[in-house]
């Protein structure tokens, strides 16, 4: 059985986490490394996303890996390039903030099952929206979500967070202390508040967004929802920050 784990590089525990639960799975574990020009904004960010390719084959060979795939740009996309389109959740929330976005992700990761051919995949709840879109796609590939890696104070581990200031990075924690407080909540409308409060404490990050949401069709979630998550993102130093976290017990 082979299993693929996508990333861009800048690897992490977070990542070393996914190679390690699809080795749990297989003996054959391709990590692909490829930075996709198609999920970003504009050519700035793609110049600042890190890059640290010997230490990702290091960390990606010490968490389980056995193959590690690089392609080209020219290998991904031989020719003229035939977007496809994310579902319908595509255009909330990140979508809404990033408009095609998720059609780039879904674009590339249909052309990485096309070449690698794997069983199945394994990719970050950390980027839950994401997530469910990829599971969404028609593909015979069976898709494996993995909780999300965090800090020793709760941040969720990215490859953006190197990008911080000492003061950002202090202020970055406001996300998980807001979710975390309001998981318990009694009702959807007291989580909620709890959220908004937290999160205004903290003038450092500017919020994009930040809601209860029904796991499974994005809408917004009442207190009969089975499965309500919190969503949040933002921005601290410019740095786009995303994070979720599962309402309830």
């Amino acid at each position: 059985m082979s299993i693929l784990v996508p990333t861009m590089g800048a690897l992490h525990k977070g990542h070393q986490a996914l190679i390690k639960r699809a080795r749990s799975m297989s003996r054959e574990v391709v990590v692909s490394i490829f930075i996709n020009p198609l999920q970003f904004e504009n050519a700035e960010d793609i110049e600042k996303y890190p890059r640290s390719p010997e230490r990702d084959i290091q960390l990606a060979t010490l968490a389980g890996a056995t193959e590690i795939w690089m392609p080209d740009y020219e290998e991904i996309y031989p020719g003229e390039i035939t977007k496809i389109r994310a579902s319908s959740i595509g255009d909330l929330y990140e979508g809404a903030s990033r408009p095609g976005h998720f059609d780039g992700v879904v674009t590339v990761v249909n052309r990485l099952f096309e070449i690698v051919k794997p069983e199945a995949a394994v990719f970050g709840e950390k980027d839950f929206q994401q997530l469910q879109i990829i599971r969404a796609m028609e593909s015979s590939v069976e898709i494996v979500g993995v909780p999300t890696v965090r800090e020793y104070d709760g941040l969720a581990i990215s490859s953006r967070n190197v990008q911080l200031s000492d003061k950002g990075r202090a202020s970055a924690n406001v996300i998980y202390r807001a979710m975390a407080a309001a998981r318990l909540a009694p009702t959807v409308a007291i989580a909620q508040k709890i959220i908004d409060t937290t999160i205004s404490t903290d003038a450092g990050f500017k919020c994009d967004y930040a809601v209860i949401i029904d796991e499974g069709d994005f809408s917004l979630a009442i207190d009969v929802t089975k499965h309500k998550r919190a969503i949040i993102a933002g921005w601290i130093d410019g740095v786009r920050l995303i994070d979720n976290m599962r309402m309830g017990a």
